[in-house]
């Protein structure tokens, strides 16, 4: 008999984006770090190499990271790519807004006092709080009883 090495690859079609002149930036939100490049085009939003809808699914997210180009009114003259990875989706759509913001300020400084006066150029310093000894949570206690 002879071995069976045949093994299934999953092939996905990685884009090839062209993002040579562009500006990087990094955001960051709880755990989810971002790398973000940003360049004038036609307001395509790639995230992980996957198209910004397919990547986030909830309307919500995709909101969320549209944001800093819709306080600018520059939807349709950016392009934008990132690498994100740690924490949930929540954490990795507050990183992107993060580091789309610092690579649009760094792009034309201009923009830094409309993205700061929405607050998205600030690091979002929230961050879950550790549980503590005797305690259920971190600020949650064991149910108390009488008897």
């Amino acid at each position: 008999m002879e071995p069976n090495n045949t093994q299934i690859t999953k092939t996905e079609n990685k884009l090839n984006l062209n993002f040579k002149e562009s500006q990087y930036a990094t955001g960051r939100r709880k755990r989810s770090i971002a790398r973000v490049w940003v360049k004038k085009g036609t307001g395509k939003i790639y995230v992980n190499g996957k198209e910004m809808v397919k990547y986030f699914k909830r309307p919500a997210h995709q909101l969320i990271v549209s944001r800093p180009l819709d306080e600018i009114n520059g939807t349709n003259n950016y392009d934008v790519k990132c690498n994100v990875k740690g924490g949930g989706l929540t954490g990795q759509a507050g990183a992107i807004i993060h580091g789309i913001s610092r690579a649009l300020v760094s792009i034309d400084s201009s923009l830094k006092k409309t993205l700061k006066k929405s607050k998205l150029t600030t690091r979002d310093p929230r961050k879950v709080e550790r549980k503590k000894y005797g305690h259920r949570k971190a600020r949650r206690s064991f149910q108390f009883s009488k008897r």
